[in-house]
């Protein structure tokens, strides 16, 4: 037999999963001059791109734009993609091993951390991701209800994902109509009843996740004025000597444009943003009926950590603010996947810098990779998955060069593509992909938008004869 990796004997690779890491490590196969493989992508939704898809928020186009450089790589004759194809379902990772010589686990964190506070599951208490989801137009989340007819709102979190929610609720229907923001949900928000925001972080703004960019947005929205309390603004001792020790003019543009917002009077917009810092929620309280209606929370200050960072210690002060439905994105998980090792504590892939490891004997799988926030946790941007994934593909072709990958039964590329349609006939390929794209775009163009997203998996099948 011929070496592996050649074009008479190309080294087959699976990739679960189709947002930014799954492609950035696809891209890094696709670069490589020396190493000649032959991957499959798959996705248990007919649509490719993940989180820019379905997590970015709609009036941020400019990042959405990133999908171009992922048709790019998709458009490679050495690539494919199963759409509507789900691991654990269609394909297991016993038949996976059957077919490719390497694996790899892209699925990202799908699923929030809780704030673990007494009345964290009333009524009107959701997670950001899953109003996210919804006003991103995920086949998932297409039926789900929130109660927009409610003045006050909290968002739990101060980083990308919550900024965007808040931002989203204080919205016009022009501002939104301009976007491609799913449209049941477009129709939801233009009759939204919501006054007040209030975006809520434990720590101070100099540890705030979200952007620059992000904190100027919400100060240029058209009908909601957006202000913070002077005392929580200003910078503390501690925060003040980390940014005295290493300079970051990023940070120090951030700061000051939160602490600009502290001066800001009403205007007789209609919406207003509280951006609030060193509180904590410690209890929802909820009516008769079980919903929400009030947050409690305690006033923190900060201390180090055993590690020389900063960390919010609760306080004697405290008390009450009455809001109606709140939103907690304090962090994100990863979910576990059938027959593949996962650290619970983490809420990631058991691995070493991308290779899976057994959770036995604490070494790698034969075969077994990982990349972003699968492998890491949920952080950084989408840039981020990059390094992230050619760190992974390094380790892999590494891997390779040394013989340590899966012997499959039946490596060759139509025997994958025969075994797949065997299991489910109705996969989606790329080209079907192009197609829904086109007649997205044509039907938001009918109503001047970007697109109109397909918000139901059938809907999507039936589109393109499946």
């Amino acid at each position: 037999m011929t070496q592996l990796g050649t074009e008479t004997n190309p080294l087959r690779v699976a990739i679960i999963g189709s947002g930014p890491a799954a492609f950035y490590a696809a891209e890094a196969f696709v670069r490589q001059t020396n190493i000649f493989s032959r991957i499959d992508m798959f996705d248990r939704l007919p649509t490719p791109f993940g989180l820019v898809r379905y997590g970015v928020a709609p009036d941020h186009a400019k990042i959405k734009s990133v999908t171009k450089v992922y048709e790019k790589i998709a458009s490679q004759p050495c690539f494919r993609f199963f759409g509507n194809v789900e691991f654990g379902k269609h394909v297991t990772l016993t038949d996976l091993r059957q077919y490719y010589h390497q694996i790899l686990f892209a699925t990202g964190a799908q699923t929030d951390r809780h704030m673990g506070i007494p009345g964290e599951d009333l009524k009107r208490s959701h997670p950001a991701t899953e109003f996210v989801a919804w006003y991103n137009g995920h086949p998932d989340y297409r039926d789900h209800q929130f109660d927009l007819s409610m003045e006050r709102v909290a968002v739990v979190g101060v980083g990308n994902v919550a900024i965007d929610v808040a931002r989203i609720l204080c919205r016009t229907r022009d501002e939104l109509a301009k976007t491609d923001i799913a449209d049941y949900a477009l129709e939801a928000l233009s009759k939204s009843q919501v006054k007040e925001v209030y975006l809520i972080g434990r720590r101070g703004p100099a540890q705030a996740a979200f952007t620059t960019p992000e904190v100027k947005e919400v100060g240029e929205m058209l009908d909601a004025d957006c202000f913070t309390d002077p005392a929580e603004v200003k910078l503390d001792a501690l925060s003040q000597a980390a940014i005295d020790q290493e300079p970051d003019p990023s940070l120090q543009k951030k700061i000051e444009v939160l602490q600009s917002y502290a001066s800001h009077q009403p205007t007789g917009k209609s919406r207003r943003l509280y951006i609030r810092f060193l509180v904590s929620p410690t209890e929802l309280i909820g009516d008769a009926n079980g919903r929400v209606t009030k947050m409690k929370w305690v006033r923190n200050t900060l201390v180090k950590d055993e590690w020389g960072g900063l960390k919010a210690k609760a306080t004697e002060q405290g008390g009450e603010l009455n809001v109606d439905m709140v939103f907690r994105s304090v962090g994100y998980r990863g979910v576990a996947l059938p027959d593949v090792p996962f650290n619970d504590k983490a809420g990631t892939i058991l691995n070493d810098k991308g290779r899976v490891l057994d959770p036995a004997a604490k070494q790698p799988r034969v075969g077994e990779y990982t990349s972003g926030w699968i492998k890491r946790g949920p952080s950084g941007v989408i840039g981020t998955n990059k390094p992230d994934s050619v760190e992974t593909v390094n380790l892999m072709l590494e891997d390779l060069q040394k013989g340590n990958v899966l012997a499959p039964a039946h490596p060759g590329v139509d025997d994958a593509a025969q075994f797949v349609a065997s299991r489910q006939p109705r996969f989606i390929t790329f080209a079907d992909w192009l197609k829904l794209d086109q007649l997205e775009i044509a039907n938001g163009a009918k109503q001047g938008r970007p697109r109109v997203k397909f918000g139901r998996v059938e809907e999507m099948l039936k589109a393109v004869g499946k």
